[in-house]
Parts: C-alpha cells; structure tokens; sequence
C-alpha cells in the first residue's frame, strides 16, 4: 500500500485529486511545512504505536509531542512506537508516508486535540512526498477515527 492505496481509498468520495504530490520530500514536519509552504503546527502527524501488540495510529498538530502521562493514562502502557522495519506491514504506508487513509482494517485511528486549533490540517497521504488539505471534519470522516484524545504536549 502506498499513495495508489490512499488514491483509491478517496475514489469512493471523488477526492482523489485534492491529493498533492510534492516536488520535494514531506517525510518530516520540517520538510512537509516547507513543501506545502505553510506553518509546521498546520502539519498533521501520524505516528504509529504499540498497545497490547496492536497497531494504533495517532494524528497530531506538527508542534505537538507525546505526553507520557498522558499517554500512559490513556492506553494502561507505556508509550512504544512501530520500529521503522514494523510500519509498512503492520499498517500498510512506508515510515514518513503514514497516514490515517487507505490503511490495514483493524488499525484504530486517534486524532489528538492538538488539531483542534486550526480549519484545515495537512496529513501525509501514503508517500514520503505527498500530502491533502482537510478541514477537521473531513479529517474526522475520511480518517475513520474511533476518538479525540488529548495526550500531547508542547503545543499549549
């Protein structure tokens, strides 16, 4: 699964060609910032976890860390990211094209309240240079999410 994944997940809603495939690398919140040229807190991250050996996805603002408190009260764990060797199987995109689209079906999406700050937020779309502009409601629609968290800090 990559981009062509994600493109086709957004056939269904005929969003595939909101899609944006960069000329330069959006694999890291710096690089995608300066890609899309907008602000890095306007990024939405996804990063993929370990909770009771189950992949989880969650979708943060750019400026935003993990709180491991926070995390620890949220999932009964400690906070432990997919090994990069881990992401592509057990989520189906490449470290750095991770996105909450197109994904493994038993994978539980978070969207952290980090995101809430903002009309339009740019997740990845399945390449380590692609990227789409989603209000938080259609965020909340095409990424399938089960929850809003709030388990971030550095963003307040």
């Amino acid at each position: 699964m990559s981009i062509e994944a994600v493109r086709e997940y957004f056939k269904k809603w005929h969003m595939e060609d909101r899609i944006q495939e960069l000329p330069l690398s959006s694999a890291t919140v710096e690089e995608a910032a300066r890609a899309l040229q907008c602000e890095e807190k306007r990024i939405a991250k996804t990063m993929s976890f370990l909770v009771n050996d189950q992949a989880i996805l969650i979708v943060m603002a750019g400026d935003a860390k993990i709180d491991n408190a926070k995390y620890k009260a949220q999932f009964h764990t400690k906070a432990v990211m997919l090994k990069p060797d881990q992401v592509v199987g057990m989520i189906g995109h490449p470290a750095g094209g991770v996105c909450p689209f197109g994904i493994k079906d038993d994978i539980k999406v978070y969207l952290d309240e980090s995101l809430k700050r903002f009309e339009t937020v740019f997740p990845a779309c399945g390449s380590r240079n692609s990227a789409i502009e989603l209000t938080l409601p259609e965020l909340e629609k095409y990424s399938g999410y089960c929850e809003w968290i709030n388990i971030c800090k550095g963003w307040e």
